[in-house]
């Protein structure tokens, strides 16, 4: 009898501790976040930019995994693809300040100036309030765009 509730009260734990964990969003790593901006391009250049910038998007695509996506901008500063919230495609960014960085204005000098590079900067964690230390992952792209992916450190 008591090897049974024994086994009942583990599986119970078991199943009790799966549930808490459901919902939870497992967290990439920066060089999880590297390796998917650097697979970003290379669909780039192997699809073109609009097929490629379709692909981010997709459940299915390749690009969704974990907390990471995929965002694509001008130059300077215009959204031209955002895995997340394609409602950002088309809108000038280069002024947003919201969390005290001009992280798309760093995003663009890194582009500019290195071709590749990390930018950091603070964004809000998901599923809170709580602003923390973020860092992408940005790529140039020789025909004037750039993309990126981030993790938070």
């Amino acid at each position: 009898m008591f090897a049974i509730m024994k086994r009942v009260l583990v599986a119970g734990l078991v199943l009790l501790g799966g549930l808490s964990t459901a919902g939870a969003t497992e967290m990439a790593t920066p060089d999880e976040a590297k390796a998917m901006s650097m697979k970003a391009m290379a669909a780039i250049n192997q699809m073109g930019p609009t097929h490629a910038f379709a692909q981010f998007s997709k459940a299915d695509g390749g690009f969704l995994v974990k907390d990471l996506y995929v965002f694509c901008m001008d130059k300077k500063g215009v959204m031209l693809s955002h895995a997340k919230k394609p409602q950002l495609v088309g809108k000038n960014l280069l002024n947003f300040n919201k969390y005290g960085d001009l992280l798309f204005q760093d995003m663009i000098k890194t582009a500019a100036t290195k071709g590749h590079g990390w930018v950091d900067y603070r964004w809000p964690y998901p599923g809170s309030d709580e602003v923390k230390s973020k860092t992408s992952y940005i790529i140039s792209h020789p025909s004037g765009f750039f993309c990126g992916v981030g993790a938070y450190k």
